[in-house]
């Protein structure tokens, strides 16, 4: 471990403590000195420090006030906090721990008693980031591994309809840029992280696996589908749910079926109430179903098919902006218009 790299944010309202944290941290770390609260909350906002000595007892805000926000920080939650208090009664120890803090020690500090503090809980730091990238890496994998088996389960549909095996691809990753980018903007913050936008591109491939139980005379129908025609289309979504329950439904990622199957089953669900197969409207449709809404008809109006040319994009644009509100959820909608060129330039790359 190279210690002198380490930084060590040291937070004490007194000079003197300050002074003798320096000198005993200088040898081994690189020590960062504030001497208020307020001082350590604007140095988090720019630096990730390896530790944090933090003073209990301190006049703008206590050392627990700052320990409740670094919990509430996604950035800040996971660095480790060694408290520094005068009181080494039971009491007060009990109450570093249920702050949260990995560690307390008493004033004034000495090396003795300190430095075996930090070097631990700065090894069980690094321990624990590297048991969450092998982790990450093999969810990583394990994740690849089901978007292949589910891109080759839904490329079925392909041996009989020629546009769906590269619409699946494209608009799988349509929507999880839309995610990401709705996630970047905290909308619909009670359903929508980073384990639900993945799980979105996972899913997605299987939006119209349903197609599979359709007629080829009606999927490879070069003109305009007749009204029974169309209302047996219609049935896809029905049928993809179905089809998924069968060959997923016992998989141990529940998450990933239930999503998958409300991509299937409601990607044709408009926001006014006027889709199918139920007639759901607003925020009765699912989020993922909304997503794959914009995705699919994006795909669908800029892609030539047996049935119609491919329209130019600008156009594509107007025509999807005109139907915000009614066809899409306009919140998802602006999201896609958002990231429309990175989406362009991720298609043009392939």
């Amino acid at each position: 471990m190279e210690e002198n790299t380490k930084r060590i944010l040291v937070v004490d309202d007194e000079r003197t403590n300050l002074v003798m944290a320096k000198k005993i941290l200088q040898d081994d770390f690189t020590p960062i000195l504030v001497n208020s609260a307020r001082q350590c909350l604007e140095y988090l906002e720019g630096h990730q420090p390896d530790l944090i000595l933090l003073d209990i007892k301190m006049p703008d805000m206590d050392g627990l006030e700052v320990m409740r926000r670094l919990q509430e920080n996604e950035n800040w939650k996971h660095i480790p906090v060694i408290f520094l208090t005068a009181d080494s009664s039971p009491e007060t120890e009990a109450m570093c721990f249920e702050a949260g803090a990995v560690d307390f020690s008493v004033k004034p500090i000495r090396p003795v008693g300190i430095m075996p503090r930090i070097r631990r809980t700065i090894e069980l730091g690094e321990y624990r980031l590297h048991l969450e990238k092998m982790v990450k890496e093999q969810k990583r994998q394990i994740n690849e591994m089901k978007y292949e088996f589910i891109v080759s389960m839904s490329n079925l549909v392909d041996n009989r309809d020629i546009t769906t095996g590269e619409h699946i691809k494209r608009t799988a990753n349509v929507a999880w840029r839309i995610g990401r980018e709705l996630l970047r903007r905290k909308e619909f913050a009670d359903v929508l992280d980073e384990e639900y936008v993945e799980t979105v591109r996972l899913a997605a491939p299987m939006h119209d696996i349903g197609k599979i139980k359709i007629s080829d005379t009606i999927l490879m129908k070069p003109g305009k589908l007749t009204d029974a025609e169309f209302e047996k289309m219609k049935e896809h979504t029905v049928f993809g749910k179905e089809v998924i329950l069968d060959t997923l439904g016992n998989l141990d990622d529940q998450k990933l079926v239930k999503i998958a199957c409300e991509i299937a089953a409601y990607h044709h669900e408009k926001y006014n109430g006027t889709g199918y197969p139920e007639g759901l409207c607003g925020e009765e449709i699912p989020l993922c179903a909304r997503i794959m809404a914009v995705a699919d008809v994006y795909d669908a109006l800029k892609e030539k098919r047996c049935y119609k040319d491919a329209f130019p994009l600008e156009e594509v644009y107007e025509i999807m902006q005109e139907d915000a509100g009614s066809h899409f959820d306009p919140k998802v909608l602006d999201a896609f218009m958002a990231i429309r060129e990175e989406v362009v330039q991720n298609e043009e790359k392939k």
